[in-house]
């Protein structure tokens, strides 16, 4: 992840770069000036709107000066006479005059020890205020005593308020002034979702005569730990006049509430420092969170559900749509969690899910000519709530259940609360009817299992499972459930006779009722075969209830290619006979990782391995050993892929091991799961949650329907 961060950082500091090359600053002011800065720092928006340098070119500015010492100048736009953008008053003390190098107490009313100092605007004036004014060049007419040049620096404030307003005045004068004005004179970032990602820049600008040097940047007020400064660009420079320079801010948010802070940046300005007022309204709510359904079909090209009677053309994309259907709300979706079946295709192609617009390069099933399968897969949702359906080649049959969706606003979806949160479990075997006294799973028949968290077990809403079906005697199919009524008419895992076939599945959970599993309480599920097979089902994962410890949000994307060894991307070269590959994804994949991102979900494919082989995927310089679960099981020649929910090391990395021969490895992310700050265990947001382990698992028996 620092690898990361310093490859986004150079890739900033070349646009900032630009920024402040002397070709591209305005031109700087000519004396003599006339001009007026104001700089609100800290102070609230009035009676100025805003930091701004007012001088010939972008203001008219005029100036009254009476003999009496009375000086206004005013700058009024060039568009609008009536629009004041500022006016600044000042008279000495009442029988005295202005006297250069002199500083004056100042008020709104002029009296024995007070000068007079008022700022206005058409915005309004301050009804009360205080402040000071230093005389830095004074001269006058010998014979009216009318100001002929004046120069000032000033601070004012409104009664109320704890920090001044800042600035320069120039009449005639040929002293050297600083502008030095940060552009937007305060940040505020509105509502943000906890884990969202949200930047800003602020530019501080060079609008005066003289150089600004800026010192180093830090964060102070009320919640300085509630952000931070992402790129820095000014600290230890000097900025010419009409130049520019960068720094990036952003939410670093713990906690829900209005959070407040200032960047603060020392410089050679009247005020000393550039003062950014940042404010953010940081939004506990189910944003990223994961709702389990009971599985719904959308969509069956073979009965026209979903609006298609036919197969799938070759390279043509359908619509179908999602939000409002089979349990998924008409709004605040922003990803679903679907399995995607093939059956029947006239040749080898590809299918990809995509939100619309320009179709990706990625692909979120692969499968060759004759073939029946299912691919588990996370779809981002379009503006309209629907997915395209894009057929590379050949004619198929296409059938779409959903099992889940994902937020994408903070407010919770009627009538179904909060909202779950993913925790990653490294591969653990719960059923390997392999190893069972009573053999394959019979056709027509229900494997009735659970696994026992301990106290866990309340919290536990659905499990993420890897489950395959191994050497079938029939084509047939595998249905995941929670077990409570009988199984849905839908399929978690398609499969041919004789093959090994896995699929990840996300699995709503049951409590078991007293007396109906091994432990009253513990997650419950079922899965139901059509023909007879053996099953294996490993646990990857728990989406718990949003309320436990290190909880992980989701955020999706359309599908965008990371790994494709046969053009060296991500790996070098195709996995030989029991190799790992690692892949770097912060090295394939710029800009797509924070420090936040634990786990991404991605489709995993095998291309036409010359063996029957095994693919298994782990998190790289984690020490961990290899699993010994599997992902994929293609077969020789085979193209196959399956979701695979891909945790990261520390070094942003990830292993394949592939078993036997030599195969090609692709690899398409969807999405990314972070660490929600709201439920993480420690503020830095460094992950390393404490998983729950796994106290028990057993086998209730096999059901027959």
């Amino acid at each position: 992840m620092r690898k990361l961060r310093m490859l986004l950082g150079a890739g900033v500091a070349g646009v900032c770069a630009l920024a402040v090359l002397p070709g591209m600053a305005l031109a700087a002011p000519t004396a003599p000036y006339t001009a007026l800065t104001v700089d609100l720092g800290e102070h609230r928006a009035f009676p100025v709107t805003k930091s701004a340098a007012y001088d010939k070119s972008n203001a008219s500015v005029s100036v009254v000066n009476q003999a009496d010492g009375l000086f206004l100048v005013k700058a009024v736009s060039p568009a609008d006479p009536t629009e004041v953008y500022a006016a600044l008053a000042a008279e000495p003390p009442p029988g005295q005059d202005w006297a250069q190098g002199q500083t004056y107490p100042a008020s709104r009313v002029a009296d024995a020890g007070h000068a007079r100092l008022d700022l206005t605007s058409t915005n309004g004036s301050c009804p009360e205020s205080s402040g000071s004014i230093i005389v830095q060049d004074v001269r006058r007419d010998p014979a009216t005593q009318l100001l002929t040049a004046f120069a000032a620096a000033y601070r004012f404030t409104c009664a109320g308020e704890t920090s001044p307003i800042t600035g320069e005045v120039r009449f005639n004068s040929s002293l050297d002034y600083v502008a030095a004005l940060s552009d937007p004179s305060s940040v505020d970032f509105g509502s943000v979702h906890l884990g969202e990602l949200a930047s800003k820049p602020v530019y501080v600008r060079s609008l005066g005569s003289a150089s600004v040097i800026v010192g180093a940047a830090s964060l102070g007020g009320t919640n300085p730990e509630a952000f931070v400064i992402s790129a820095d660009y000014c600290s230890g420079r000097t900025i010419q006049s009409g130049s520019k320079c960068l720094i990036m801010v952003k939410p670093r948010l713990t906690r829900a509430g209005q959070q407040s802070a200032v960047l603060y940046l020392p410089d050679n300005s009247p005020a000393g420092r550039r003062a950014v007022p940042l404010k953010v309204n940081a939004v506990d709510g189910v944003k990223g969170s994961y709702y389990p359904l009971a599985p719904a079909r959308l969509m069956d090209t073979r009965t026209g559900l979903g609006g298609r009677t036919v197969k799938l053309e070759p390279d043509t994309s359908v619509s179908l749509q999602v939000a409002g259907r089979g349990g998924v709300p008409a709004t605040g979706v922003g990803a679903v969690v679907l399995n995607v079946t093939v059956t029947g295709p006239t040749a080898d192609s590809f299918l990809t899910v995509y939100p619309g617009g320009s179709r990706p390069t990625g692909s979120s099933i692969n499968f060759a000519k004759g073939w029946l399968g299912s691919n588990n897969v996370t779809a981002m949702l379009g503006a309209g709530g629907n997915v395209y359906i894009y057929n590379r080649s050949g004619y198929t049959h296409v059938v779409v259940d959903v099992v889940g969706f994902y937020a994408s606003t903070s407010s919770e979806p009627v009538g179904l609360g909060r909202g779950g949160q993913y925790q990653w479990y490294e591969p653990y075997r719960l059923f390997d009817s392999r190893q069972y006294e009573w053999g394959p799973l019979p056709a027509g028949a229900a494997l009735n299992d659970w696994v026992d968290f301990g106290d866990y077990n309340k919290h536990v809403r659905a499990l993420v499972l890897n489950i395959t079906a191994v050497n079938p005697q029939k084509d047939g199919f595998l249905t995941a459930w929670d077990g409570a009524d009988i199984e849905p008419g839908v399929s978690t895992v398609n499969y041919r006779a004789g093959k090994v076939v896995p699929n990840l599945a996300y699995v709503e959970t049951q409590p078991c009722p007293a007396g109906g599993c091994g432990v009253t309480g513990a997650p419950r599920y079922k899965i139901f075969s059509s023909a007879t097979t053996h099953v294996v089902v490993d646990l990857v994962g728990v989406i718990d209830d949003g309320t436990v410890a290190d909880g992980l949000r989701f955020r999706p994307n359309e599908p965008i290619r990371i790994t494709d060894s046969r053009i060296g991307q991500g790996l070098v070269k195709a996995l030989g006979p029991g190799e790992t590959g690692r892949v770097d994804v912060a090295d394939t994949a710029p800009g797509m990782l924070d420090d936040t991102t634990q786990v991404l979900a991605m489709n995993v494919t095998a291309v036409a391995p010359d063996k029957n082989t095994v693919f298994t995927v782990w998190p790289a310089d984690a020490g961990m050993a290899k699993p010994t679960a599997s992902n994929l099981n293609p077969a020789a020649g085979q193209i196959v892929s399956n979701g695979v929910l891909g945790v990261l090391g520390p070094q942003d990395a990830f292993n394949v091991h592939n078993l036997t021969g030599y195969a090609n490895v692709v690899a398409d992310v969807v999405g990314r799961f972070y660490l929600y700050p709201a439920t993480a265990s420690t503020t830095t947001l460094s992950g390393g949650a404490s998983r729950r382990p796994v106290v028990g698992t057993g086998v209730s028996g096999y059901e027959r329907g």
